[in-house]
């Protein structure tokens, strides 16, 4: 009995011991190791890839943001703000209920096929804001020059990059609206076009937040 006792003794000591120990090195060295890592050789990307702007952090680089005016009485949906580059749509996604705060969009797809009357309906009617919101007196969008995707939500629905092609169309609009000269904001896009990763993966692409500080900033100096 007492060889019974000392035995199951032994074994909980054991384990207690190995609970501590893989405690210590799995629940803090390990992390501590990585963190300290990822904070010495991707500090950036460690701290969610944020953008400041004045010294602030006004968002990440990987998510997208909305610019939108404020909502109107009786207002349902917030009419976009169309002195801004404007990004994807996010069609089918709720508001996020839990982080009210930044009132963020669920990330997800619409869950749709591509023959949804639903679906065709919000590419239609997204095609023609497009064609109507970016034309100016003179310059006239045609409907086949509307890339799919300023009419397509991406998979996440939180896409923060749209094509040159574009940011290319909403150029004429964005420098009425801030009154500038159409050549400006050309070369900000120009400026603000990344390439395709290691010259072979993806596609070129514009960061809709990056392009848009960089637009606050070519207004207030003029």
């Amino acid at each position: 009995m007492n060889t019974s006792v000392r035995n199951t003794a032994r074994l909980l000591g054991a384990g207690l011991r190995a609970l501590l120990v893989l405690t210590l090195v799995c629940g803090v060295l390990y992390p501590l190791a990585v963190t300290g890592i990822a904070q010495g050789l991707f500090p950036g990307r460690a701290n969610g890839s944020e953008v400041r702007s004045d010294g602030k952090v006004v968002g990440s680089e990987l998510i997208g943001q909305r610019y939108d005016l404020p909502l109107k009485k009786g207002q349902e949906t917030p009419s976009p703000d169309l002195k801004w580059f404007q990004p994807r749509p996010s069609n089918g996604l709720g508001t996020n209920t839990v982080n009210t705060q930044y009132k963020l969009l669920l990330s997800g797809a619409t869950n749709r096929s591509g023959d949804n009357k639903e679906l065709l309906k919000w590419v239609t009617d997204a095609k023609r804001a497009v064609v109507e919101d970016n034309s100016t007196p003179g310059y006239k969008v045609k409907p086949a020059d509307v890339p799919p995707d300023a009419v397509t939500s991406s998979a996440s629905g939180l896409d923060p990059h749209i094509s040159p092609e574009y940011a290319e169309l909403q150029v004429h609009r964005v420098a009425e609206r801030n009154q500038l000269r159409v050549g400006q904001v050309e070369k900000l896009v120009k400026d603000h076009t990344d390439g395709r990763i290691l010259g072979f993966m993806g596609e070129p692409r514009v960061n809709v937040l990056e392009l848009n500080i960089a637009l606050e900033e070519l207004t207030e100096k003029n």
